[in-house]
């Protein structure tokens, strides 16, 4: 493969754009994460508050978001891994791209029912 064909429009440079924006989206959830739990210290009717507007159907929608960015950074990132350490890395990395795209589309649909139970029952009643 020539040098600089990996990246340039391909599944290569889309993988990047993926994995940098699930990683600035998981580091927005940490950051919330933190602030919203100093809430208990400042403030424990705005922090129950805040823990009872997380129990909406909108919120548990992204939490499955918040758990698809997660599985597709992590594994993802066993890919960059697998392309940057072992020789043939490279001349596989379209391979590696598509086994992590079938292994999250797998655990995406194992995780629908864990995560997003609660919020139809919510919806649609007990």
């Amino acid at each position: 493969m020539p040098a600089g064909t990996l990246y340039r429009g391909r599944e290569g440079m889309w993988s990047w754009v993926a994995h940098r924006v699930t990683g600035v989206l998981i580091f927005f959830f940490l950051f919330v994460h933190v602030l919203d739990t100093a809430l208990v210290r400042v403030s424990p009717q705005t922090y129950d508050d805040t823990i009872a507007l997380y129990k909406t159907p909108l919120v548990a929608l992204m939490e499955y978001g918040l758990v698809a960015a997660i599985l597709f950074h992590a594994l993802n990132g066993l890919r960059v891994i697998a392309v940057d350490f072992w020789a043939k890395g490279p001349r596989y990395q379209k391979q590696l791209l598509w086994t992590v795209m079938g292994v999250w589309i797998v655990l995406m649909a194992g995780a629908v029912y864990p995560v997003l139970n609660h919020a139809a029952r919510e919806v649609f009643g007990s």
